[in-house]
C-alpha cells in the first residue's frame, strides 16, 4: 500500500503520543503482592476447545468469538541489555495460539499500547495462523496533541503504519479511538477529513468494519451516533457497575450507552468488564454474598457473565497476561451461561450499589498516563490505594478498632508494590497525564491526597 508523500517517525509519534509505560509495578497489585491484572482467576487447567459462544455482526456476517483479546497487557520480559523491559515474544506467541485453538479469533490492539509496541507484537504472534482464523482490530488514537500527528497527514500514516506492524492487508475492525470532547472529535477526525477516509477504505475493503470507542463527553457520542452513516460497530465501558454509576468518572452511564446502540442495531464491543480488574477482588462481604448464590463462581466470572449476557453484544474484551487467567476466562463463555433475572438484580443493585460508596480511584490501570516525565508509577499507586480499599485497609480513623493492623498492611504494601522514587510524594502536579487519562481522574489531586495520607499514617497522626 502506498504510504502516501509524509510518514511520521515512531519516535516522534510515541513521543507526542505519551504511550503507556512498558512495564509496570502495578502487578504487584496492592495491599498483598499479588500476580492479577485482569483476571482474578481462582482456578486452572485445560479449557473446552469447542464449545466457546459466539455472536454474528449483523453488518458484516463476521461470526465473533464472545471472549475478545485485548492485546494491551502482553507479558513483559528484561532486555538483555538490562536496558529496561520488552514484550516477551515467546509468551505472546504462546498465548495466541492457545486463544485461537480454544476458539477466540478478534484481537484488539492500538498503536500506543505498550509504549508503541503491542501492534507489531501481536501481528507477530496472529501472521503465524491461516488469515480466516482470526480479525483483527485496531485504532486511530485520539490522545496526541502534536499538529503534525492529528493533521490528515499524520492521521494517515499513523493509519497506514498499522498495517505494516500489524502485516495484514486489511484491518477487520477499525475504531476512532478514545472520543474526548466534541471539539476534540471535529478537529481529530471530522475537519480533517480522516473520517471521510476511512469510509472510503470501507468502501474499498481494506477496513471491514469501522466504528468508534466511547471514553468522553455524551454529547461527542450522541453526535457521531446522529450522522448521516453506518457504524458497523461501537466499544464501551460495560460493567455491572458502570452500568448505573459511572457517572463518577468520566464515562456515561452503560444503560444509556448500550440502548442507543440496540436502537440502531449497532453491535456492541465490551472493554473494562472488570473495571482494570477491581471487580475481580471485590470487599469480602460483597464476595461473600456472590458466593451465597453461586459458590463454585469467581468474582470475574460474575462479571464476566454481566458483560456477555446481553444480546447485542458482540464480544467482551480482556486483557490476559497469564495463561491462567485466558484458560478461566475461555471456560466462562464456553459456553456462556447467561445471568437470571435474579443474578443480575443481585449485581446491579446490590453489589453494584454497595460497591459504587467505596472511596476508589477511578483507574483502570490502562496505563495511558505513562510514562510520567517525573518518574512516577501512577498505576501502580492507585493499585496498591484501590485493593487496600478493598481489604479494609483504608482507615476512616486513627480511632478504628483496627486501624495498627490496617496502617502496617497499607505502609508495608505501598512499600513493596511501588518503589520509593515512584511514590505519590514525587508528584509536581504538571498536569501532563490529565488529558492522557481516559476515565477522567484527576490525577495530581488524587496523588496529593494519597501522600497526605500516607504522611499521616507514617506520623501516626490524627484523621
Amino acid at each position: 500500500m502506498d504510504e502516501g508523500k509524509k510518514d511520521i517517525g515512531r519516535r516522534d509519534f510515541l513521543r507526542a503520543l505519551g504511550a503507556g509505560a512498558v512495564v509496570s509495578t502495578a502487578a504487584l497489585y496492592g495491599c498483598k503482592p499479588r500476580r492479577s491484572v485482569e483476571g482474578g482467576v481462582t482456578t486452572a487447567g485445560e479449557a473446552p476447545t469447542d464449545k466457546m459462544t459466539y455472536r454474528t455482526n449483523p453488518h458484516s456476517g463476521d461470526r465473533v468469538s464472545l471472549l475478545g483479546y485485548g492485546c494491551m497487557r502482553w507479558p513483559m520480559k528484561p532486555k538483555a541489555d538490562g536496558s529496561g523491559n520488552e514484550i516477551d515474544q515467546e509468551a505472546t506467541n504462546e498465548l495466541v495460539d492457545y486463544a485461537i485453538a480454544h476458539g477466540v479469533n478478534y484481537f484488539d490492539v492500538a498503536p500506543p499500547y505498550i509504549q508503541g509496541l503491542a501492534e507489531q507484537a501481536t501481528g507477530i504472534a496472529l501472521k503465524r495462523h491461516p488469515r480466516e482464523k482470526f480479525f483483527i482490530a485496531t485504532k486511530l488514537s485520539n490522545m496526541a496533541d502534536n499538529p503534525r500527528i492529528r493533521s490528515f497527514e499524520g492521521s494517515r500514516a499513523i493509519y497506514m503504519q498499522s498495517f505494516k506492524s500489524l502485516q495484514v492487508d486489511h484491518i477487520d475492525y477499525y475504531l476512532l479511538h478514545s472520543l474526548g470532547t466534541l471539539q476534540g472529535v471535529m478537529e481529530r477526525f471530522i475537519d480533517n477529513g480522516m473520517l471521510d477516509f476511512l469510509m472510503r477504505e470501507r468502501e474499498a475493503g481494506r477496513i471491514r468494519n469501522l466504528g468508534f470507542s466511547f471514553h468522553g463527553d455524551i454529547e461527542a457520542f450522541d453526535y457521531l451516533l446522529a450522522r448521516d452513516m453506518q457504524w458497523d460497530f461501537v466499544q464501551i465501558q460495560l460493567n455491572y457497575v458502570d452500568w448505573k454509576h459511572a457517572s463518577i468518572g468520566r464515562n456515561f452511564n452503560a444503560d444509556y450507552l448500550y440502548s442507543e446502540l440496540v436502537k440502531r442495531n449497532i453491535p456492541a464491543v465490551i472493554m473494562e468488564p472488570l473495571l482494570g480488574g477491581r471487580l475481580s477482588k471485590l470487599p469480602e462481604h460483597l464476595l461473600a454474598r456472590l458466593k451465597e448464590a453461586r459458590p463454585q463462581d469467581s468474582a470475574a466470572a460474575w462479571a464476566f457473565r454481566y458483560a456477555g449476557t446481553p444480546e447485542n453484544v458482540l464480544t467482551v474484551l480482556s486483557g490476559m497476561t497469564y495463561m491462567e487467567h485466558l484458560q478461566e476466562n475461555i471456560r466462562i463463555y464456553s459456553p456462556l451461561e447467561p445471568l437470571t433475572d435474579a443474578e443480575r438484580a443481585l449485581l446491579e443493585g446490590e453489589v453494584a450499589e454497595l460497591y459504587a460508596r467505596y472511596p476508589m480511584v477511578n483507574c483502570t490501570t490502562c496505563n495511558y498516563c505513562m510514562p510520567c516525565p517525573y518518574g512516577i508509577d501512577i498505576p501502580s499507586v492507585f493499585a496498591h490505594y484501590n485493593r487496600c480499599v478493598n481489604e479494609g485497609n483504608v482507615s476512616k480513623s486513627s480511632q478504628d478498632e483496627n486501624y495498627r493492623r490496617a496502617r502496617r498492611a497499607f505502609l508495608v504494601g505501598y512499600d513493596r508494590s511501588v518503589p520509593a522514587l515512584r511514590q505519590a510524594n514525587h508528584c509536581i502536579a504538571c498536569d501532563i497525564c490529565v488529558s492522557r487519562c481516559p476515565q477522567r481522574v484527576r490525577i495530581p489531586q488524587e496523588m496529593s491526597r494519597i501522600d497526605k495520607f500516607v504522611e499521616q499514617l507514617k506520623q501516626g497522626l490524627e484523621f
